[in-house]
């Protein structure tokens, strides 16, 4: 079985194609500038890399650009596109359906009911499928929601404190994602630790930002809430904020609801605290040479990410490893040192000169530590082209 993973944007669509009889990466790809007069598609196929550009004005086109390189004569993988047993998409929120299904109208609908709290992932995702399902019937589309790692999350830490009948109408809560990323650290981390009950705080660093408390292959506990834009800080969402702040801002400001709430999903986190990017690289350098509100930025994040730690630790009782993914989370030396900077008396010890290693998959803790601390990078594509392949076969 075949299965093309799908990660989409509004302009955008990229690719994985696995062959599943053995989880191999057959082929990576995708087209930029959806819809612009020329829009640039790429394939890496083994060591071959195809290119071309030509007009892409949906992304249906799009996928069928890409399936014509992948069955190229030449340096294709595929014979013909019937080979592709289904695209799987990373799908975000789908509120009262979560979990994996395959893509109808009621998923659309309850999809298109998020968009409000997902606007940057759930219109283009709607969209795009709505386009596959009418020009490419032949392949099966499934939508595996990054909230369904986080049902098994016990009702006190979902519920907010707010009228419950909000809760109930409105499917208000904290509905966690990146989970299959989380999903993929807590099946890989059980296989290096050799344990299937272990507790681990998985630890997603990168453009968004989200820890989750794992045990025995469950997420317990997660830092993001209702939207994509809560939890932790982001590069340029706010990450928790209060919500009684808003009306101040309008009042002082002039701006209308929608218009703060797009200065808070969209010129907030480390942009906003820093004002001069999102991009923790840049805000380091910066720091360096004497910039405080870029030290500002990166102190409050460590900071938020310290008290997540923590409450998450709490709820598991105890952690055996704290993993590092994304890539913040494997490529940001000194944001691990921060993070678990004086933390010996919880069992936590980072050793500063495995910490500046380098490579695919690594430990960073230091032998007395009595909590293994692991970098190890994620593979969200791989965990939904399973989840296609689980649904597939019913």
């Amino acid at each position: 079985m075949k299965v093309l993973v799908a990660n989409l944007g509004s302009t955008s669509f990229k690719y994985r194609l696995f062959d599943m009889t053995n989880e191999t990466q057959l082929a990576r790809g995708g087209v930029e500038r959806i819809g612009e007069p020329l829009s640039p598609c790429f394939a890496e196929i083994g060591e071959t890399r195809l290119e071309r550009e030509s007009p892409v004005p949906d992304h249906a086109v799009a996928v069928r650009q890409c399936l014509t390189q992948l069955t190229d004569p030449e340096s294709g993988c595929l014979k013909d596109p019937s080979e592709v047993s289904a695209i799987g998409f990373k799908a975000v929120h789908g509120g009262r359906i979560s979990g994996v299904h395959r893509v109808d109208e009621e998923v659309l609908e309850a999809m298109a009911e998020m968009n409000a709290v997902a606007p940057a992932h759930n219109p283009p995702y709607i969209n795009a499928m709505k386009l596959l399902s009418e020009r490419l019937p032949e392949i099966p589309l499934v939508a595996a929601f990054e909230t369904g790692f986080h049902q098994s999350n016990r009702d006190a830490v979902k519920h907010y404190g707010i009228p419950f009948e909000w809760a109930e109408s409105f499917q208000i809560q904290r509905w966690g994602f990146h989970g299959a990323s989380h999903r993929f650290i807590a099946h890989r981390m059980a296989e290096i630790l050799q344990r299937q009950d272990a507790r681990i705080i998985s630890c997603h660093l990168g453009g968004s930002n989200s820890l989750c408390a794992v045990a025995g292959h469950k997420s317990i506990m997660t830092t993001m809430g209702m939207s994509p834009q809560s939890g932790l800080l982001h590069n340029n969402r706010c990450g928790d904020f209060d919500a009684f702040a808003i009306p101040v801002v309008m009042e002082r400001t002039g701006k209308s609801l929608l218009e703060v709430i797009d200065d808070l999903a969209s010129r907030s986190g480390l942009l906003g605290i820093s004002g001069i990017s999102g991009d923790v690289r840049d805000l380091e350098k910066a720091a360096d040479n004497g910039n405080s509100r870029a030290r500002l930025a990166l102190d409050v994040f460590v900071a938020d990410i310290r008290r997540n730690l923590g409450a998450l630790m709490v709820e598991l009782g105890g952690v055996e490893a704290i993993v590092f993914t994304g890539g913040i989370g494997q490529n940001g030396q000194n944001i691990r040192k921060d993070v678990c900077h004086g933390l010996s008396e919880f069992g936590i010890e980072l050793s500063e000169d495995k910490n500046r290693s380098t490579g695919e998959e690594f430990s960073v803790h230091s032998a007395s530590s009595k909590t293994e601390i692991w970098v190890v990078p994620t593979n969200e594509e791989l965990v939904v082209a399973r989840q296609t392949r689980e649904l597939l076969e019913g």
